[in-house]
């Protein structure tokens, strides 16, 4: 079942790539900010991956597949 409290990890982890992303980026570190910025999105797509495969399951256990 789905529990708000991933929503909440979600939203807390964007959060947390933004500001990585605004600090280094005013410091001078681009090319640090994007590796950042891609492995926050990975980090975030695993996440959003297993909820999905949750909802497969519950869907294949609910039709009895």
């Amino acid at each position: 079942m789905l529990d708000i409290s991933i929503l909440f990890k979600i939203g807390g982890a964007g959060v947390l790539i933004i500001i990585l992303d605004k600090v280094l980026k005013s410091s001078g570190k681009d090319d640090i900010a994007v590796i950042t910025n891609i492995a926050g999105v990975v980090i975030l797509l695993l996440m959003i991956v297993s909820l999905i495969g949750d909802l497969f399951q519950s869907v294949k256990t609910m039709f009895m597949l």
